[in-house]
């Protein structure tokens, strides 16, 4: 059995994971999903690792899976205690002493929408619409369930740079979903070949892909786990 710790994207609380948890603890897995204090102006990147570690408490056999914004808070988690592995789920890959307000500029994002707009041939007002953005795979039950549990998110941690020096020694794999309007795939897989140097795995679905494909992202965590995990344990303990 693995403990999952599921950091969740921007403005998000617990809820966002809840679908995704149930399968989860279907296949015989501890949940953890974080809950960050992401409306505290307060609260910078350091208050939400230190919530993440208090929420983890004495667990092991920690799989971090990290979305979007969270993925600046996953590495940190990863430093603090042992992680078995981080799986940055459609990620804003951090760099050293960038902060995540600075991300959006040094990653080139705002050029990436608008080449992903004009081959959509979005209007402007359709491009900012989170009904053609964020929810286009949600049936409306859901995308009202959403809104209502969305959360605001202080600006307090995007002002400050990104405080590790270098990546957190732990196996790290990026999986993007193909049909991520948010952060458009292309983007992305250049994204983490520049700055994890590695080739990211990839499934179907669109940016809150917890909530509209749980049972396919569960099984995707569960085929990165087997691979990196349960491959590298020795066999004396994967018998215990």
């Amino acid at each position: 059995m693995a403990t999952y710790v599921l950091i969740p994207p921007a403005g998000s609380g617990p809820w966002y994971w809840h679908l995704l948890a149930e399968q989860l603890r279907d296949r015989g897995h501890d949940v953890v999903a974080v809950d960050l204090p992401c409306a505290d102006d307060s609260a910078g990147l350091a208050e939400y690792t230190d919530a993440a570690v208090r929420a983890i408490g004495d667990r092991t056999d920690l799989v971090v899976v990290a979305q979007s914004f969270g993925a600046f808070t996953g590495p940190l988690v990863c430093d603090r205690v042992r992680v078995d592995l981080l799986v940055l789920l459609t990620p804003m890959v951090p760099r050293p002493g960038e902060s995540p307000g600075e991300w959006w500029g040094g990653t080139g994002y705002a050029q990436a929408r608008r080449i992903q707009a004009e081959r959509q041939g979005w209007t402007p007002e359709q491009d900012e619409d989170p009904n053609v953005v964020f929810f286009h795979e949600l049936p409306p039950r859901l995308v009202e369930e959403a809104t209502a549990n969305a959360r605001d998110q202080s600006g307090t941690p995007f002002e400050r740079p990104w405080p590790l020096a270098a990546w957190p020694d732990v196996p790290t794999r990026a999986l993007l979903c193909r049909g991520d309007r948010f952060f458009p795939i292309d983007f992305l897989r250049k994204l983490v070949s520049d700055r994890l140097g590695i080739s990211p795995d990839e499934m179907d679905g669109g940016h809150p892909v917890a909530l509209s494909r749980p049972r396919e992202l569960a099984d995707r965590l569960e085929e990165i786990r087997r691979e990196v995990c349960e491959v590298a344990r020795p066999t004396s303990d994967r018998r215990r």
